[in-house]
């Protein structure tokens, strides 16, 4: 039994894992996309081509993200608003829009 659970237990782990990697893959395909679109000024319509293809609908399943087109509005949009994933995804970043979102609500 219990190699049972520890079997189990390392398949999750390296599921999580993979799930890790796979969104990596998305942030820099967003990342891409973000300065196709600040040099030629098409990044929202790039990530939407890579998320409709075969390849990109695969890597945001293994990613344990839904491939459908609310997903792929959203990923255009987030492209559309020109910030960096690394910076999006920073405490400042997080704070700022906060503080930004309670002025405009006061």
């Amino acid at each position: 039994m219990a190699e049972f659970v520890d079997g189990t237990a390392f398949n999750y782990e390296q599921g999580q894992r993979s799930r890790k990697l796979f969104a990596a893959v998305v942030l820099a395909a967003l990342d891409d996309a973000i300065a196709d679109d600040k040099k030629y000024g098409n990044g929202p319509e790039q990530i939407a081509r890579w998320a409709r293809s075969r390849d990109g609908r695969e890597v945001l399943s293994c990613a344990g993200i839904d491939p459908c087109e609310r997903v792929v509005s959203g990923l255009m949009e987030f492209v559309s608003k020109g910030i960096r994933t690394s910076v999006a995804l920073s405490r400042e970043e997080s704070e700022r829009r906060h503080a930004q979102e309670a002025a405009e609500a006061a």
